[in-house]
C-alpha cells in the first residue's frame, strides 16, 4: 500500500468518526441546518432512479437553500419521473427547467458544466469510477452512492480520483450510513479504544431475500440499454449481489480493522436463481450465495455470509470478538421508511448528507472516497474468490484485475456481455477451478 494513501484513509477515518459523532449527538439536523448559513448550494444530479433520487430527496431536507438546478440521466423517463417527485416535494428549491434536464450516456457531462457546487451520484456503480472523476476535474463536491467500483480497474481510479479530490480540497460522501450511525459510531470507539481487547475474529452477514430477475426484454430495446436498465444482475454494471449489497457489512469489518484485508478464500454459487432460469427467468451471471474467510495483515480472520434466497436464515448483522468481550452490531435498518418521514432526524440517509454538509460549509477534511473505494474491493475480491475457487490476494488483484466497462460507450455499442440464441445468460455464468479472475 502507498504510505500517503495509507495515512490519508487513517486521518480520514479517525476525524471523520470524531466529527460524525460530535454532529450525530450533540446537534442533529434541525439545529445545524439552522447554523448552516444563508448562501445558497447547488445541486446537480446524475442518475435519477430510485436511488439517487432518494439520496437528492436526503440532502434537499437539510436546508431550504439547497437547491437542485440539474438532472441527468441515461433515459428521458427516469429523468423526467425524478424531476416531477421531488418539485411536488421540495417545491422551489427545484430548478431544473428543461434546457437542465439532460439526457443520454454523456448526459452527466452536461451536467457537471452547469454553475453547481456538488454532484449527487446514483448511476449504475460501473459508472461511479468515470463519473466521480470528472466531477472531481469539473471542482464539484461529490456524494456518491455504494458501491463505489465494480472491478479492480475502477478501484484503481478511484485511488487516482480521491488523491486528486484531497488536493483540490474537495469534499466527498459515500452512501456507506452504518458510518453515520450512533450506535456504529460507539462501538467503534469502544473497539479502536480498547475495550474488548484485541480482536481474535470476526463475523459478518448479509442474508436476504431474493432479488428480481430484472424485467423482461422489451421488443425494439438494444442489448445495452436492456442491461443498463436491469444493471443490478449484470456484474460489469452492479458488481453481483455480494458487491451490491455486502460491501456495507465488509466496510464496517474494515472499520473495525482500521485496513482493509489482504487475501481472501471462499465459495459460493446460484441454487436460487438456477431454479428459476430453468423457469424461464434470464437472471444475468451472478451468483446468490457466498461463503469467505477473510485475513488482515495481522492474521486476524473475518468470516463472511452472503445470501439472497426465499425462505431461508437472514441475519444482516456484524460481530466483532475481542479477548476481553465481543460486540454485536445489527445492520438491518428498521427506519427503511425515514426517507419519509420527517420526524427521522436521526436517520444515517439523513445524517450522512448533513456530515458532508457540514464539511463543506465549514471546510473541514472529508473524503469518504477512501472508505468507498476500499469497501468496494473488499467486496470484489470476495466475489473473486467464490467465482474463480482460488485464493485472491489483494495487491495482485489490484494490480492486475481488469477494468471491464467498455471505453467511449454509445447506444450503438455491444455491453461486454451477450446472450445467446436464446436470450440467456447461462453459458457466461463463472465456474471454479476454471473462471480466471485476471
Amino acid at each position: 500500500m502507498n504510505p500517503n494513501q495509507s495515512s490519508n484513509r487513517r486521518e480520514f477515518v479517525q476525524t471523520g468518526a470524531a466529527v460524525s459523532a460530535a454532529i450525530t449527538l450533540s446537534t442533529g439536523v434541525r439545529r445545524f441546518a439552522h447554523a448552516a448559513g444563508t448562501e445558497a448550494l447547488k445541486v446537480v444530479l446524475v442518475g435519477a432512479g430510485g436511488r439517487g433520487t432518494g439520496a437528492t430527496a436526503d440532502n434537499l431536507r437539510i436546508a431550504k437553500h439547497i437547491k437542485l438546478v440539474a438532472i441527468a440521466d441515461a433515459f428521458p423517463d427516469r429523468a423526467e419521473t425524478s424531476r416531477k417527485l421531488l418539485k411536488e416535494r421540495f417545491g422551489d428549491q427545484i430548478d431544473v427547467p428543461d434546457d437542465r434536464l439532460f439526457v443520454g450516456l454523456d448526459a452527466y457531462k452536461d451536467a457537471l458544466a452547469c454553475d453547481a457546487d456538488l454532484m449527487i451520484h446514483g448511476t449504475p456503480p460501473g459508472f461511479r469510477p468515470l463519473h466521480y472523476r470528472a466531477a472531481i476535474e469539473a471542482g464539484k463536491h461529490v456524494f456518491m452512492e455504494k458501491p463505489c467500483c465494480v472491478d479492480a480497474g475502477g478501484y484503481r481510479s478511484l485511488l487516482e480520483t480521491n488523491k486528486l479530490a484531497d488536493e483540490k480540497n474537495l469534499k466527498v460522501g459515500v452512501g456507506l450510513f452504518r458510518r453515520h450511525m450512533p450506535n456504529y459510531l460507539e462501538a467503534m470507539e469502544r473497539i479502536h479504544g480498547g475495550e474488548i481487547g484485541e480482536i481474535q475474529l470476526m463475523r459478518c452477514y448479509c442474508n436476504m431475500t431474493a432479488w428480481g430477475g430484472g424485467s423482461p426484454h422489451v421488443d425494439g430495446m438494444s442489448e445495452l440499454e436492456h442491461q443498463i436498465r436491469n444493471w443490478r444482475v449484470f456484474d460489469w454494471l452492479g458488481g453481483g449481489r455480494l458487491v451490491e449489497a455486502h460491501c456495507h457489512g465488509l466496510d464496517v469489518m474494515d472499520w473495525a480493522m482500521q485496513n482493509h484485508p489482504i487475501e481472501v478464500n471462499g465459495m459460493g454459487g446460484r441454487q436460487g436463481i438456477r431454479g428459476l432460469v430453468a423457469k424461464g427467468g434470464r437472471f444475468g451471471t451472478d451468483f446468490d450465495h457466498h461463503f469467505h474467510e477473510y485475513t488482515y495483515e495481522d492474521g486476524t480472520k473475518m468470516y463472511s455470509q452472503c445470501r439472497q434466497m426465499v425462505n431461508c436464515w437472514g441475519p444482516m448483522t456484524e460481530h466483532v470478538h475481542g479477548d476481553r468481550e465481543s460486540v454485536d452490531l445489527e445492520g438491518k435498518l428498521r427506519i427503511s421508511q425515514a426517507r419519509d418521514k420527517e420526524q427521522s432526524s436521526q436517520s444515517p440517509y439523513r445524517l450522512e448528507h448533513l456530515h458532508l454538509l457540514d464539511a463543506i460549509w465549514n471546510d473541514k477534511p472529508y473524503n469518504e472516497g477512501w472508505i468507498g473505494a476500499d469497501s468496494s474491493m473488499t467486496s470484489i475480491i470476495g466475489r473473486e474468490a467464490s467465482y474463480s475457487g482460488q485464493v485472491i490476494r489483494w495487491d495482485e488483484m489490484v494490480a492486475k484485475g481488469p477494468d471491464v466497462i467498455p471505453e467511449n460507450l454509445s447506444w450503438e455499442s455491444k455491453p461486454p456481455v451477450m446472450p445467446d440464441e436464446d436470450g440467456r445468460y447461462d453459458h457466461l455464468v463463472p465456474i471454479p477451478g476454471f473462471y480466471k479472475p485476471f
